[in-house]
């Protein structure tokens, strides 16, 4: 068995809408037959009893190896805690070959465990063993540090309980919610509008006191020091006992309590002193408490005790903290609701204050101190106490929250009880604290968790927003980057700042970001995180579905122009018109329920996609009785279409009409796949909202010219001669052309084209077959980059679709793109056609505009 060509797909994709890694895998004669009698798969199951059963996706299909590390891969993350399910081995139409798919939460964790599936079959291959407990350690390890902590992972799963799309920016915890203009990001517990100013009064202790103090808010009195001595006569100036923390400090870090003498003082100090300036203030007598205030409201209380065992009379001091830290909910870091208590020299310190050693054997019921700062990080614990909280004490921690500027907040208070005002106990808040943890009150160790991620959620995202825009995505297999443009030019017309993806770059209201074939995800993905996009639209071609599926979760409005056999059939394992039509579904199935997939009514195969849409259906054809057309529209649904001279928009008895004499790309409607084009790009702008009366001004200001859509059927005059320069590199597009050509007058027909070398033999003989029912001369040049093919190959082969043609009678090999551009040039009269299918597109249009003018200033 060996493993090859590892994908990881970050959206829906081909085989679901989750998260996958695949994986092309090769098995020989000795990988397959696998059964339960089968030594591999004995072996297998001694090794890993728990797998789930290994079975093909087709009766009579033959198990193999692939199989089996299918699901080896997918067990072993749901035995290290990942919550994944969806698995599949399909066979390829190589004997031997599969695309094993498995469902991953955290790629870097899929990977793994495709790696440690793979070693493990190979052993069962092998007869040998496997560290299978290692294995799954490791995994679990693994997803424990790339994870999201409980803290952002509650913002994130409330955000998705919500529809809210989410991405994460770092491997840390910074995520983006939403999509362009209506993005947020957080950073832990940490919003974007919490501004660096707030966060460095809410790290400067001192300064925060002062602020609160001057709000009327309780606080302890105390101040900063310069130096052991100044630090010990602070206390005696303020009284004891006191507290000796970090000025700028978190987590509890240095933090100590309750101090009454000097030689605990001064170790507190030297422990303080190792994170900066040290703050001496008055200890303040009760429980520590901690608020949580998100925006303008109280969400969350608790009362955190510190990290302490019970004497039992057997068990040393050490012992009894091995057996709570042996509590399964305890765990390193902030992974788990509990963390384990920290036996350092901190807590060795505590215990010499009580009279013990780490080996004493404390009395049974005697309860032993190990830290004097309640934080969960360091092993203590919570209860919450919400529903205690007094109205007065809301108020005082709400305005100190405000004070400071910081969204949310976790308020520090020391008091007896939350049940009455701080000022009636000598209570007050000791500390502020920015990006606070929120496990606490999540998962308390006692009492009921609270829902701080919708609190949080509902403060980014007021009035159940979702903060999504709209999303275009558009696939087929041409007009694809032509239906793009225009609607993105539709919307711009509607006063929409417009992010746009295709073949020729990314565009951000109107200005090209980059450059190249973008109509991948990861172009996608960049438009999707700009700031100032409030509509996008985005042409989505099979490669990139391939490699890595979509870049978003789902989409307003989905667009399937055509299908077509010459659409790159024979990569990637998709072979036949119906592996094509799965693919292209793809945007079709993840259109949001209330969404709208515009499909073509005249092609069967996009039809037959209108059942896979969870949202309503527009059909589009220029033939107004198309069957399937009049029956969408006998149902009141959505539909567009051509009928006397004009682009008509119907749903039941409301129809909008615009003529196509003001539709400029069309030529008067003589253009048909031009005119499809608008039709697709009326669709998904109608899906959306605009506005008819922008709808007319974009499709009157929308031209066919080398800056509106490049290499998609430019027009020039060229003395007297008419030149058409376009893409179209595949029989459909090729067809399409030819009828339009058709329609034009001309005394002699010329045609310049190359072929893609990765499309299969017939497709590029099927090209030249097709023009040479229609064009007078033919002029062969080879592609600059011949993708995978041989020299003069292609060129072979154009030739050969040539042969036997009705009205060709010159057929001409030129040797690169520019000289065969020439030569067509100085053969045309005035009154003549020529059709140039060019390769190199930007180069190639920059060269005939020269050659263009050039001629015009000539004459």
């Amino acid at each position: 068995m060996q493993v090859s060509r590892i994908r990881a797909l970050r959206g829906p994709n081909l085989w679901s809408r989750h998260t996958a890694i695949e994986a092309i895998v090769s098995c020989g004669p000795e990988d397959s037959g696998l059964s339960a009698q089968h030594p591999v798969e004995q072996q297998l199951r001694r090794i890993f009893p728990a797998v789930g059963p290994f079975d093909g996706q087709r009766p009579g299909e033959a198990v193999t190896l692939a199989h089996a590390l299918e699901k080896v891969t997918l067990s072993l993350q749901a035995h290290a805690g990942c919550p994944v399910s969806f698995s599949r081995t399909m066979p390829t139409e190589e004997p031997g070959v599969f695309q094993v798919v498995v469902q991953y939460t955290e790629e870097v964790v899929g990977r793994l465990a495709l790696s440690l599936a793979e070693q493990l079959c190979q052993a069962a291959a092998a007869g040998a063993g496997f560290d299978l407990e290692g294995a799954i350690a490791q995994l679990h390890e693994h997803d424990e540090d790339v994870r999201l902590g409980p803290s952002t992972g509650s913002i994130v799963d409330a955000a998705m309980s919500r529809g809210i799309p989410i991405r994460r920016l770092t491997d840390g915890s910074m995520v983006q919610f939403g999509w362009g203009a209506k993005q947020r990001r957080i950073q832990a517990a940490e919003t974007d509008t919490t501004s660096a100013i707030a966060e460095s009064i809410a790290q400067d202790k001192d300064l925060t006191k002062s602020l609160l103090h001057a709000a009327g808010v309780p606080v302890p009195m105390g101040r900063p020091s310069k130096s052991l001595d100044e630090a010990w006569a602070i206390a005696h100036e303020i009284g004891l006992p006191v507290v000796v923390k970090p000025q700028d400090g978190n987590q509890g870090k240095g933090v100590s309590v309750n101090i009454t003498a000097r030689e605990a003082f001064d170790k507190a100090y030297a422990t303080a002193v190792r994170y900066g300036t040290v703050l001496v203030e008055k200890f303040l007598p009760g429980h520590d408490y901690r608020l949580l205030v998100v925006g303008d409201k109280l969400v969350a209380a608790a009362r955190r005790e510190p990290p302490l065992v019970v004497g039992d009379g057997k068990h040393t001091v050490r012992q009894l903290v091995d057996l709570v830290n042996a509590d399964p909910r305890r765990g390193e870091g902030h992974a788990t609701s509990l963390t384990k208590i920290r036996f350092d020299d901190i807590a060795i310190g505590r215990l010499h204050a009580q009279d013990l050693e780490p080996e004493s054997v404390p009395a049974k019921g005697r309860r032993v101190i190990l830290r004097n700062n309640a934080n969960l990080s360091t092993g203590g614990t919570a209860t919450d106490v919400t529903d205690e909280v007094h109205p007065e004490v809301k108020a005082r921690v709400i305005a100190a929250a405000q004070m400071v500027g910081v969204d949310i907040c976790g308020v520090d208070v020391v008091c007896e009880s939350l049940s009455r005002p701080l000022e009636d106990q000598n209570g007050g808040i000791v500390e502020l604290n920015a990006a606070p943890g929120l496990r606490m009150h999540i998962s308390p160790s006692f009492g009921k968790g609270r829902d701080v991620g919708n609190a949080v959620i509902d403060l980014m995202f007021p009035d159940g927003d979702n903060g999504r825009i709209p999303v275009i995505a558009v696939t087929g297999t041409n007009g694809k980057t032509t239906t793009v443009r225009l609607a993105a030019h539709l919307l711009k017309a509607q006063g929409l700042r417009v992010g746009m993806t295709n073949t020729d770059g990314v565009y951000v209201n109107g200005r090209q970001t980059d450059s190249g074939d973008c109509s991948g995800p990861r172009s996608a993905r960049n438009v999707l995180m700009h700031p100032d996009v409030d509509a996008a639209v985005f042409e989505t071609a099979r490669g990139g579905l391939l490699r890595e599926g979509l870049a978003f979760d789902r989409c307003q409005v989905a667009v399937v122009t055509n299908l077509g056999a010459g659409d790159h059939l024979g990569l990637n394992y998709i072979t036949t018109l119906e592996d094509l039509s799965v693919l292209k579904r793809v945007i079709v199935l993840n259109v949001d329920p209330r969404g709208m997939a515009v499909l073509n009514a005249n092609d069967p195969a996009v039809v037959a996609m209108a059942r896979h849409s969870p949202g309503d259906v527009t059909f589009f054809a220029l033939d107004a009785n198309h069957p399937v057309l009049a029956t969408h529209r006998a149902q009141g649904k959505r539909v567009v279409y051509v009928e006397d001279g004009a682009i008509v928009a119907q749903k039941g008895r409301q129809v909008f009409r615009i003529p196509l004499s003001q539709v400029p790309l069309t030529r008067q409607g003589q253009i048909g796949f031009l005119t499809e084009n608008v039709l697709a790009a009326v669709g998904a702008a109608w899906a959306v909202d605009v506005h008819w009366d922008a709808m007319a001004q974009g499709l009157a200001t929308f031209i066919s010219d080398i800056q509106g859509v490049p290499g998609r059927f430019n027009l020039f005059d060229y003395q007297g001669a008419t030149l058409i320069a376009d893409y179209g590199h595949n029989p459909d597009a090729i067809q399409a052309l030819v009828q339009a050509v058709e329609n034009m007058p001309a005394n002699k027909r010329v045609v310049v084209i190359s072929g893609a070398g990765d499309r299969r033999d017939q497709d590029i003989r099927d090209q030249t077959q097709i023009l040479g029912k229609a064009f007078d001369e033919v002029l062969l040049f080879q592609d600059a980059c011949q993708r995978g093919r041989e020299d003069g190959e292609v060129i072979g082969l154009l030739r050969e679709g040539l042969q036997g043609a009705l009205r060709t009678t010159h057929v001409q090999d030129i040797q690169g793109e520019f000289n065969a551009i020439d030569t067509a040039l100085s053969r045309l009269s005035p009154g003549d056609l020529c059709l140039i299918l060019i390769d190199q597109v930007e180069e190639a249009l920059a060269y005939i505009t020269e050659k263009v003018k050039a001629s015009n200033g000539a004459n």
